[in-house]
């Protein structure tokens, strides 16, 4: 069987709370993120770039996000609170993709989208491969611009996902994929 086929066939996402360290050294992350930055990118305009997310930033982000969430919620308990300051805490390193995708002469915005897309599944397909596992997830705090300010985006730009990278304490088992009768037209 092909290592890369195998790799694909049996990938799964690993919730944050799972995983543990380390996480990838600082060689080892260089190679993963070269591997991310080589998708599809129609003009070479790099239309995304990673914020990496490790130690102590990762609490010190977290206590933004808690803050943030209070702010909206002064209802929240303290547990809920806890639980909103230690999103990105769990996994040892969290790369934060951020999408640059504008308006251009030539290239559509929609492809840089998705070249910011093909650059998360790659660095997750990297970080898997290196033996690492990994979670791709938004949540509400993506979305808020007082976050994103806090990471330093520009207002134009967007955060395409949080990328969660450590080792499982578990391989969770495999979720029902789609029926590909269901989403295969051939014509």
């Amino acid at each position: 069987m092909n290592a890369t086929l195998d790799l694909l066939r049996t990938r799964r996402s690993v919730p944050p709370p799972r995983l543990d360290g380390p996480g990838p050294s600082d060689a080892e992350l260089d190679a993963i993120l070269t591997l991310a930055a080589r998708v599809p990118d129609h003009g070479k305009l790099a239309p995304w770039r990673f914020i990496v997310i490790a130690g102590e930033a990762r609490r010190r982000i977290g206590e933004i996000i808690a803050h943030t969430y209070a702010a909206d919620h002064p209802e929240a308990d303290a547990a809920r609170l806890d639980l909103e300051r230690t999103r990105l805490a769990h996994a040892p390193v969290v790369i934060a993709v951020v999408s640059r995708a504008g308006p251009h002469i030539k290239i559509p915005e929609w492809e840089q989208v998705l070249s910011a897309g093909a650059a998360c599944m790659n660095l997750v397909v990297a970080a898997n491969a290196s033996g690492f596992a990994t979670s791709w997830l938004t949540e509400w705090f993506a979305y808020d611009r007082r976050v994103l300010d806090a990471l330093g985006l520009d207002p134009r730009e967007k955060l395409a996902g949080f990328i969660h990278i450590g080792h499982p304490q578990e391989i969770p088992s495999d979720r029902p994929r789609p029926d590909l009768a269901e989403i295969v037209t051939r014509i």
